[in-house]
């Protein structure tokens, strides 16, 4: 049995372990990385570690420490109350609100893991308020920032189609684009509908001045402020007294008295935290600093001058889910440095039925992607598609394109970058829940789009 065999049939007894077990398949990935990385592909420690995602955990940690210290001072509520006030009280909005959102921010050059931990805990801070699903919140956040990943002023965009030219193929910039974000946009309206949104729109609107009442649309309406609130899921959350999980508690730090309502008021230790999530917009976008550097030095500043309110904040960052991803994704680069996924690929590039190749070669991009850097996947799948490409039968320009939905489309997975800050940013979720959730919806998604994108762009020969 071949190295690269035996690698891939390890991945799989960990995923099984960890599914029947409960063990956390981080822990599980660290020892698989050691026991492979020695045992099959000789490597000493120094290749086993090659491939630990540095950058992403100190992203993990910084954002989810900085904003813990958000929601520890109120901010995290405030923002809360700002969005219902945006749109009015209609809460089904929000999910569009934040999909347009991250959708703009990555389209003018943000990177696409730097847009979803800007907005991610906004948003499922927002959806445990509201009693929103924190599936639909998070794949609307991820799949906004995706959908605006491949415009011609993007990072992705800018990568792909130096990688086309590069290799010399037929490329359109527009197509790549639009691709993506029909695609994106047509997963989010269907999100939308099968994870509660018909029902958000049912609750109507909710009052915008903090009065903890549910609100109705109209005279007569029942207020939907009892029970249990449509479109809930893990991340649901009943307030005291029995109040319902849209009724939002009136706090102590609560201006009564201000005349604009019962919202919070804006404390110097929320002024100084809306100011460094601002200070972490412009660092990243405006100066292309590091996202968790930056969100580590925040959040140090705002520890040292109210340490009250942050004392808590370290034990909420999501350790376990840091465990997870960095054991997982160590052992990706294992399996990187022994040549497994070249391995993979070459042997998919030498059929000679160049639109069965087309199919496989998105299908191990979508997979692979689920565990590693998108346009790192594409930079290597574009090269390799370039024989069959020269033959003439698959259209370039729809096969890029194809590649690109599918390397990308199934970044919420929890083991990518994306799904790991949306899991990481769920505040009072059970977390096993949410991380099986975000798998199944992964796995649907690898299985599916793939075959769709393949079915849509390369099959009529578009390029």
């Amino acid at each position: 049995m071949s190295p690269e065999l035996v690698s891939i049939l390890v991945l799989v007894v960990v995923f099984v372990i960890a599914t029947t077990r409960s063990v956390n398949m981080g822990a599980l990935a660290f020892a698989a990385a050691f026991g492979v990385g020695t045992l099959v592909a000789d490597l000493d420690a120094d290749g086993i570690f090659a491939g630990f995602p540095g950058d992403l955990f100190v992203v993990l940690v910084g954002v989810t420490y900085l904003f813990a210290i958000a929601r520890a001072n109120g901010t995290t509520d405030w923002l809360v109350h700002a969005a219902v006030r945006l749109v009015r009280g209609r809460v089904a909005l929000i999910p569009w609100v934040m999909f347009a959102l991250t959708g703009a921010l990555t389209a003018i050059g943000a990177v696409s893991p730097a847009a979803v931990a800007i907005v991610a805990p906004v948003a499922l801070s927002f959806a445990t308020r509201y009693s929103i699903s924190p599936l639909l919140m998070g794949t609307m956040v991820v799949h906004g920032a995706q959908a605006g990943g491949f415009s011609p002023i993007s990072i992705y965009g800018s990568i792909v189609n130096g990688i086309v030219e590069r290799e010399d193929l037929p490329g359109s910039e527009v197509t790549l684009f639009l691709a993506s974000l029909i695609a994106n946009l047509l997963i989010a309206c269907v999100l939308f509908a099968l994870f509660g949104g018909r029902k958000l729109w049912a609750r109507g609107s909710v009052p915008t001045d903090g009065t903890g009442e549910a609100g109705t649309e109209g005279a007569g309406k029942k207020t939907p402020g009892t029970g249990t609130a449509p479109g809930t899921g893990s991340g649901a959350r009943t307030d005291t007294a029995g109040t319902s999980p849209t009724a939002v508690a009136v706090r102590p730090d609560q201006d009564t008295g201000d005349g604009t309502g019962t919202g919070l008021r804006l404390t110097p230790a929320r002024i100084a935290t809306l100011t460094a999530l601002v200070a972490l917009v412009v660092a990243v976008l405006g100066f292309d600093l590091d996202a968790g550097l930056t969100a580590v030095t925040l959040a140090v500043v705002l520890s040292t001058a109210w340490p009250d309110d942050s004392r808590r904040a370290v034990g909420e960052i999501a350790w376990s889910t840091v465990l997870l991803i960095c054991g997982v994704l160590t052992y990706v680069g294992v399996l990187e440095e022994m040549g497994t996924i070249t391995w993979a690929g070459e042997g998919v590039g030498g059929i000679g039925v160049p639109l069965l190749a087309a199919v496989l070669l998105c299908y191990i991009g979508a997979i692979v992607s689920a565990f590693a850097s998108s346009v790192g996947i594409m930079g290597a799948l574009i090269p390799l598609a370039v024989p069959f490409l020269a033959q003439g039968e698959i259209g370039a320009v729809g096969m890029v394109a194809a590649l690109a939905v599918s390397a990308t489309v199934v970044d919420v997975s929890p083991f990518s970058t994306n799904g790991a800050l949306v899991l990481a940013a769920a505040p009072d979720v059970d977390r096993e829940r949410f991380f099986r959730q975000l798998m199944v919806y992964g796995g649907i998604v690898v299985a599916a789009v793939p075959a769709l994108a393949w079915l849509v762009l390369v099959v009529p020969g578009l390029g």
